[in-house]
């Protein structure tokens, strides 16, 4: 076989030697960039919808069975009705509160001793995150009647105002005063709703507030300034655990005496990580005994509202 045959031979052979390295190559970086997309891919958070009881407005000498039921409240019924099933409609698990008045009615122990408000104590038995309250009015006049409805959110664990919310339709001749009213929710519903899961998912990511006062019972054998086995005093011992155990690490004392540490804002999750459920004030405040607990101490704890008050005997 003759040189020339040979080197066309070998050119031959050296590109297809090429092409598979290029084609090996090219093929190596559309995996990576594919692997790299996948990576560098934001995952979504899924969202998390507040529980929601719809209640009627009453005045602080009514009482809400009484305004609910009152037959020319129809329109009342209606609006508390549309209300409820807007949320239910996008997926936003409510609280029946007419469900609850009726076991809180059934439940003496509720009853007794109880001084808080019958609206308070179903909100409290409700264990919903936040509550609507809805008022409706009817105006009629010579020129036609209309309707106007106005809802606030409040914060079941706080009280504070999430939203707030009025529709008011124009005026008809009409005395289909319940097709008004539905007229006149459909009006903002959409927009109420999106702003109180706004205010939640604000909530959720910045934690609730807690107030937690530590005091000491007059024959209590330490205070505040006592030395503990570290070496550290027990005030910086509690400040430590708050710093370790409250939302983000956010927390905030007021002051400190030998006999008292007042934290005026100590921040603590909306959703327990371990079963997705709502964290409540008493888990917290559990949480804090258990750990002084530990500590040797004998406690009492009371909870009011937003309120931890511990005392140390």
């Amino acid at each position: 076989m003759s040189s020339k045959y040979i080197s066309v031979s070998v050119i031959t052979y050296s590109i297809e030697q090429f092409m598979k390295i290029f084609t090996t190559i090219i093929f190596s970086l559309c995996l990576t960039m594919v692997s790299f997309g996948q990576v560098e891919e934001p995952m979504e958070k899924p969202l998390v919808h507040p529980t929601i009881m719809v209640i009627p407005f009453a005045k602080e000498n009514e009482q809400l069975r009484t305004v609910y039921e009152k037959d020319e409240n129809l329109h009342l019924r209606v609006a508390v009705t549309k209300v409820k099933e807007a949320f239910e409609h996008h997926y936003i698990p409510t609280v029946d509160f007419r469900a609850k008045l009726k076991q809180l009615s059934n439940d003496k122990s509720m009853q007794i001793g109880n001084q808080s408000s019958i609206k308070q104590q179903v909100i409290e038995l409700s264990g919903s995150d936040i509550y609507v309250e809805v008022e409706s009015s009817i105006i009629q006049d010579e020129s036609g009647n209309s309707s106007t409805v106005t809802v606030t959110a409040y914060d079941a664990f706080s009280g504070q105002v999430l939203a707030t919310d009025v529709g008011t339709t124009t005026r008809f001749y009409t005395y289909n005063f319940e097709r008004l009213t539905e007229k006149a929710v459909n009006g903002f519903i959409k927009t109420f709703m999106y702003n109180i899961q706004d205010k939640f998912n604000q909530i959720i990511e910045e934690g609730r507030t807690v107030v937690v006062n530590i005091g000491f019972d007059e024959n209590a054998e330490l205070d505040m300034d006592t030395e503990m086995e570290n070496g550290e005093l027990f005030s910086d011992v509690l400040e430590k655990w708050f710093e370790e155990n409250s939302y983000n690490n956010y927390f905030h004392i007021q002051g400190v005496t030998a006999t008292k540490m007042i934290l005026d804002e100590v921040r603590i999750p909306v959703v327990n990580p371990k079963n997705g459920r709502s964290y409540r004030v008493t888990q917290f405040a559990a949480k804090l005994r258990a750990f002084l607990k530990k500590q040797n101490l004998e406690v009492t704890r009371d909870v009011v509202g937003t309120n931890i008050y511990i005392t140390i005997n």
